[in-house]
């Protein structure tokens, strides 16, 4: 690298983080950045495409802004391409002066219960991910017509939109983006209770107002929320409560008062229990959970906790959801915590975990980087913060601070001739516009704004015409 020569870099996920972070090097004027961005699955946009629920379009929209970095003319995107499968650290190390891997957090933290391997017990990001068409989950088998009561364990957004989503009419989900088969399945759901479980009391939980908000606002649904649990639950002053707790405290207490409306569904709120064990019935299927009932307490510093008291509960359930938080998954050569589920880092630099050292050249942004928080918006400060660190070791003097890596052949084209030898069914930037018109055309004929393609060998057949369609 001289100091007239293009900066490569290569950012490993396509999802938020990834393109805040393509969008904060290419808008840098300090230095010219080239930005190549690898993604396992033909299409990009991560959780906005495949983790936001259908009925929220308006959070979708926020892949303008993405599109507008993806027409960089210095930016290239290298769909169907898998870490560890199709390229590997060490031929990163060897085409690109910087890494920053930013893969999210992919999968559901266990409850680490008897149990939980059952029939009828899933991750929420199953769920999700069926719901929205990912690859991965399309062929789900989700049983919605043996149960009649689900239990959402998880006090998050993520638990309100599992909840929700079993509790939407057809009409409110036929002009969305759903997943067909999902569309077909939740149409005749049996479900008529959702149960949401929370470990600690209200003012601790962590869905956002709007989120709690919805819940009432639905057409075939009566929120549920015991008066004198509640207040149980809120007997203890939480001296850390956030404005935002307080607004949910109050809506909550709005819906303790609100008689049911006798609508065909329910969702019930619960707090202060922990899952003990999931229970099968004759059939070895899921049949019962068991929970703990907690109690808060106070810490040294002030702080509350949930607390296992003696008391249990058992709930009859066909059908658990778990959503108490995601956590990544190892890349192949690189550093991980496998405690915190992230890859170690100081300001989005990857540590050596032998040395505690920063790895020249290797940096990480996103959920891998500080763990599953936030909301999408989040990750455009946080790739801030890890492209100031690029940003300072490009300029950094040798104060042993990470410096960039030095590859034997940044040549572009040199990276694309191994990939796509690697990988012959690479798709481009072009080749999932191919799929975006396809899939929004399908979409056009039934007054939606997409169907969603599910299946990788019809995507790569869509991309590899790579030309507008007539």
């Amino acid at each position: 690298m001289t100091d007239s020569s293009p900066i490569r870099v290569a950012v490993i996920g396509s999802g938020p983080a990834g393109f805040y972070t393509a969008g904060h090097l290419l808008k840098d004027a300090s230095a010219e950045f080239e930005v190549d961005m690898l993604e396992r699955l033909p299409t990009p946009w991560g959780l906005v495409r495949s983790g936001v629920a259908p009925d929220h379009p308006k959070i979708k929209s926020v892949t303008r802004i993405y599109e507008k970095t993806a027409a960089h003319p210095r930016f290239r995107y290298f769909g169907n391409v898998e870490l560890g499968r199709d390229i590997s650290r060490e031929d990163l190390l060897e085409h690109y002066h910087a890494i920053v891997y930013a893969t999210g957090s992919s999968v559901d933290r266990p409850l680490g219960i008897d149990g939980e391997e059952l029939s009828g017990s899933h991750p929420a990001t199953e769920f999700v991910g069926w719901y929205n068409g990912h690859p991965d989950y399309s062929a789900l088998e989700l049983d919605l017509q043996s149960a009649e009561r689900a239990v959402v364990i998880g006090n998050g957004n993520v638990a309100i939109d599992v909840a929700r989503m079993l509790c939407l009419t057809r009409e409110e989900l036929a002009c969305t983006d759903i997943a067909d088969h999902a569309l077909e399945v939740l149409e005749h759901s049996r479900v008529n209770e959702i149960v949401i479980v929370g470990r600690r009391g209200p003012a601790q939980a962590a869905f956002t107002t709007p989120e709690l908000l919805e819940l009432g606002e639905l057409s075939d649904a009566d929120v549920i929320v015991d008066p004198d649990e509640l207040e149980r639950a809120l007997a203890i002053p939480d001296p850390s409560a956030t404005p935002t707790a307080e607004r949910n405290v109050q809506i909550l207490r709005d819906y303790a008062a609100r008689p049911p409306a006798g609508r065909r569904r329910r969702i019930v709120l619960r707090f202060l229990l922990s899952p003990a064990a999931l229970i099968p019935g004759e059939d070895g299927r899921l049949a019962a959970i068991e929970l703990v009932r907690n109690e808060l307490v106070a810490d040294a510093d002030g702080r509350l906790r949930a607390q296992p008291t003696a008391e249990r509960e058992r709930i009859d359930a066909g059908l658990v959801f778990r959503a108490i938080g995601y956590r990544g998954v190892p890349l192949p050569g690189v550093p991980f915590d496998e405690r915190g589920g992230v890859i170690p880092n100081a300001d989005g630099r990857v540590l050596d975990p032998s040395s505690g050292t920063s790895l020249p050249g290797e940096y990480v942004v996103g959920w891998i980087k500080r763990g599953p928080s936030g909301v999408i918006g989040t990750n455009k400060k946080d790739a801030q913060q890890t492209v100031d660190a690029i940003i300072a070791d490009v300029a950094a003097p040798a104060n042993g601070r990470a410096r960039l890596l030095a590859p034997a052949s940044p040549d572009p084209a040199a990276v694309e001739t191994v990939l796509r030898a690697r990988q012959p069914a690479v798709v481009t930037y072009a080749g999932w516009a191919e799929i975006d018109r396809h899939e929004r055309a399908l979409g056009e004929a039934s007054g939606r704004p997409r169907v969603k393609l599910t299946q990788i060998d019809e995507m790569l057949r869509i991309a590899a015409s790579e030309v507008p369609s007539a």
